[in-house]
């Protein structure tokens, strides 16, 4: 069970520390007017207008980190991927009929996730719609995985209550 801990901790410290270095080079947008228009959807949707760059949401910053610098909001994708790969694990190991629920939860969040980025123009769009479809559709492949074994144990199971 260490050793699980231990992987959590590491995938929070690395979802802690590329959120602030994601964070700090979104804050670019308030250098960028041109961007206001298209990159401000968080401010855009608490109908806050932009007079000058300290008026734009904080969430807008990782929008603006996702479409021009990718790098640490993927990093972030994957520690938080990876954390709840660890959880998948723990639960599928404890009881594998709520590995297979949370598995396939994560599986179908993640496929609605990447339709948000279906189309992008960007090349940071494009790399979240690959991680996250690819990930949806792993998780939803384990999820399929652990409901055969969970059916093959049942029928061993049976069978060997029925020679007795």
């Amino acid at each position: 069970m260490f050793k699980y801990v231990l992987q959590i901790i590491a995938g929070i410290l690395t979802l802690v520390v590329s959120t602030f270095i994601a964070w700090y080079e979104g804050s670019a947008i308030i250098e960028n007017t041109l961007e206001w228009k298209h990159s401000t959807p968080f401010t855009n949707l608490f109908d806050k207008e932009i007079i000058n760059g300290h008026d734009i949401s904080q969430l807008d910053y990782f929008v603006y980190a996702v479409k021009f610098q990718p790098f640490f909001p993927t990093i972030m994708i994957v520690g938080v991927l990876y954390i709840l790969s660890i959880t998948c694990h723990l639960l599928a190991k404890r009881n594998s009929k709520w590995g297979m629920g949370f598995c396939g939860l994560i599986g179908f969040i993640l496929l609605l996730f990447s339709s948000l980025f279906y189309n992008s123009t960007t090349m940071g769009g494009n790399v979240f719609f690959w991680i996250s479809s690819i990930s949806g559709l792993l998780s939803i492949a384990v999820t399929v995985l652990l409901y055969k074994s969970h059916n093959t144990k049942m029928l061993t199971e049976v069978k060997k209550c029925q020679s007795l």
